[in-house]
């Protein structure tokens, strides 16, 4: 029996509209062949904790292209708090390098910037979605 693909929750919390990049993204790891649940922006946390519930989610995807990856390490919190420690998280847009630094200490595992490649982007999302199963193999 042939694992499932990679399952890739990708959306954008708080306020940011903007999301070109994020459509980007979620066509680029479908025709990767994961298995991508894209959400309209203007997410709340609590939201994007449920669906990574629900959908068994590796990976959850941000787009911030304001501040909005500010409000990342709250939602690395609640998913913590809702025993999902284990769910990969990266964020992409436009982060400037001092924020990067608070969003890894909060546990997000990848920041990516303006001009990374897709395929960067795929291997990664690949990768994490590998640690993380690893990690649910070794906690059961």
């Amino acid at each position: 029996m042939a694992a499932r693909p990679p399952r890739v929750i990708v959306t954008k919390i708080g306020f940011d509209g903007h999301d070109r990049g994020s459509r980007v993204i979620a066509a680029c790891l479908r025709d990767a062949g994961m298995e991508v649940i894209y959400t309209p922006p203007w997410q709340e946390i609590p939201t994007v904790v449920k669906l990574a519930m629900e959908e068994d989610a590796d990976v959850i995807g941000i787009s911030s292209l304001a501040t909005d990856h500010l409000i990342v390490p709250r939602l690395m919190s609640a998913l913590r708090d809702a025993g999902m420690g284990d769910v990969q998280v990266i964020v992409g847009g436009i982060v400037p390098h001092r924020d990067e630094a608070v969003l890894l200490e909060s546990g997000v595992a990848r920041v990516f910037h303006p001009g990374t490649s897709l395929d960067d982007v795929v291997a990664e999302v690949r990768a994490l979605t590998a640690k993380r199963r690893q990690m649910q193999g070794a906690s059961a």
